[in-house]
């Protein structure tokens, strides 16, 4: 009898379900087909009628922009350029010139040069300022540039740059130019290995294993893995990094979508390199997304301790939508959750605050979950270190000097002040500090801190209504008063500063591969990671093991 109840009631409630489903399904149909209707409509007219010459590109770009800007950041449009940039950042390997190059105004400024490729041969430095390539001025041309760099090997290209306001003139001859996942490993000591994983392309685990395994070799018999400033890829190389730690058949990762086919569990398909050597892994605020993938699922699994600052905290996975014209769709399309079950994504794109900025998750409002062995850790705003380090954090003053290129473009100035100290690392001494102040002062430094901004914003609007003659004077003092506030900063955080300033000066001198080999003798995070591998009963009183 009860079986027939539930027969004959449950049967009508599955399929009054799924006709809720479908009628669901129906409706966005319609809708979507009604709003591609209007749009189309209105885009027609809109180009047809006008009183001037429209350019339809470039209005349905800023269109499609718009739409997305209103979701979340990773959510973008790819045109044909930007998918060949894609792939080029997802396989590592790309025809160029080797050098990593922003756009700055009107000219591309080249902010690192890789040893040993084509910039590098032909003598660019970082800070060089690229404003013609062939007979293109870069005023002029308003596309993206970097596609003027690229073509077949051995292509010869020149170029016209500034270098400290003088103009110069060079030929690059372009070459394969590989991006390595794993651009640096070394010993720190006889027993400790440490292996740099820079970013997660489709070489990522098998750089990394054969990084492990050297060292392994090598007489290491616990490893530092340094995922700072780590911002993620391709989240399979996350799983397989992890796999080479722990056994297969091992849960990473899953990931929650409202399609059911984005429902997914990765766990670990081969066989593990080494399950017991003692791990340190160091993460910061600049690791995310797989980096965050990698440290929440080896701390859930107690299987390494996680050393630094708590990491960016991107909790979204995108997939890649190929479109006509080889355009391409980059769509958020589900969150992924570490083996305890939490989700790490840290700002709430659903809910925005009134000036459209997304929410971050307070923490009050985090969710405690359990490692495998019974520790507490949380979600809701990134991966939150074993052993959280202060000095892994960066100032909101650093930030700034960072964001805005003031210790750039003094370390630019600095090198072609100094003569190459060949392997001596430079001493960058009180005198310098002092010497970098002023120079912030000289260049009228805007650190555009939000209190900054706001401030200037204040006096815009007050210019806007004509009223900014009635509060100079206010203003002034305010704006006197947050320099000075400015100053006392730049003192108060002065170590942390002069390291940063003393990093990009290596880097100008000795490369990223120079960089690494000061950090082995001298950064106190890795000095940590050292200390806590050193004492075996404090590293598995951590993990409980």
């Amino acid at each position: 009898m009860i079986s027939f109840f539930k027969k004959k009631y449950i049967i009508p409630v599955v399929a009054s379900a799924f006709l809720f489903v479908g009628a669901s399904f129906k409706n966005d149909f319609f809708e979507i087909a009604k709003q591609i209707e209007i749009f189309t409509t209105l885009f027609k007219e809109l180009n047809t009628n006008y009183v001037d010459e429209t350019n339809p590109g470039d209005l349905m770009d800023k269109a499609i922009k718009g739409m997305l800007a209103n979701l979340d950041p990773y959510t973008v449009y790819f045109n044909e350029q930007d998918v060949m940039q894609f792939k080029i950042n997802n396989t590592g390997e790309y025809t160029g010139i080797g050098a990593l190059i922003t756009r700055k105004e009107n000219k591309l400024i080249i902010r690192e040069v890789y040893k040993n490729f084509p910039a590098d041969k032909a003598g660019f430095k970082a800070g060089d300022e690229i404003i013609q390539i062939g007979d293109v001025l870069l005023a002029d041309f308003k596309e993206d540039a970097s596609q003027l760099m690229r073509g077949t090997k051995n292509t010869k290209i020149d170029v016209k740059f500034l270098r400290q306001n003088k103009t110069n003139t060079a030929q690059i001859v372009l070459d394969e130019v590989e991006i390595k996942s794993v651009p640096f490993f070394a010993k720190i000591d006889e027993k400790t290995g440490y292996i740099v994983l820079a970013r997660f392309n489709n070489k990522a685990a098998l750089e990394t294993k054969a990084a492990l395994e050297e060292l392994k070799k090598q007489g290491a018999e616990r490893i530092v893995l340094d995922l700072r400033g780590n911002s993620g890829g391709l989240l399979h190389e996350a799983v397989n990094i992890c796999n080479l730690f722990v056994p297969k058949n091992e849960v990473i990762v899953t990931t929650k979508s409202k399609i059911e086919k984005h429902n997914n569990t990765y766990k670990t398909a081969f066989e593990p390199v080494d399950t017991q050597i003692p791990l340190v892994i160091l993460i910061n605020g600049k690791s995310a997304s797989a980096s965050e993938i990698v440290s929440g699922a080896l701390q859930d699994l107690d299987r390494a301790v996680i050393v630094g600052s708590r990491s960016f905290g991107k909790g979204l996975v995108q997939k890649p939508v190929d479109l006509t014209y080889n355009t391409q769709l980059k769509v958020t399309i589900s969150r992924y959750y570490t083996p305890s079950g939490r989700c790490i994504q840290a700002l709430d794109y659903t809910h925005k605050d009134k000036n459209g900025q997304a929410k971050r998750t307070e923490e009050k409002n985090f969710n405690a979950f359990k490692t495998r062995k019974g520790r507490i850790v949380y979600d809701g705003g990134g991966i939150l270190p074993d052993i959280a380090l202060e000095e892994s954090s960066t100032s909101a003053i650093a930030n700034a000097l960072l964001k805005n290129d003031g210790i750039f473009n003094y370390v630019t100035r600095y090198y072609f002040k100094n003569p190459n100290p060949g392997d001596q690392i430079p001493n960058f001494t009180a005198a310098d500090y002092q010497d970098f102040k002023q120079f912030l002062k000289t260049e009228k430094f805007s650190f555009d801190t939000e209190t900054e901004l706001a401030l200037k914003n204040t006096l815009a609007m007050a210019k806007k209504e004509s009223i900014d003659a009635t509060i100079s004077n206010e203003y002034q003092q305010l704006l006197t008063a947050l320099q000075k506030s400015e100053e006392t900063l730049l003192d108060k955080n002065q170590e942390e500063i002069k390291k940063l300033i003393l990093e990009e000066i290596i880097k100008r001198y000795q490369y990223q591969e120079g960089l690494y080999q000061y950090y082995l003798k001298n950064n106190s995070e890795i000095k940590k990671s050292v200390s806590i591998l050193n004492n075996t009963t404090d590293y598995k009183s951590i993990l409980k093991i």
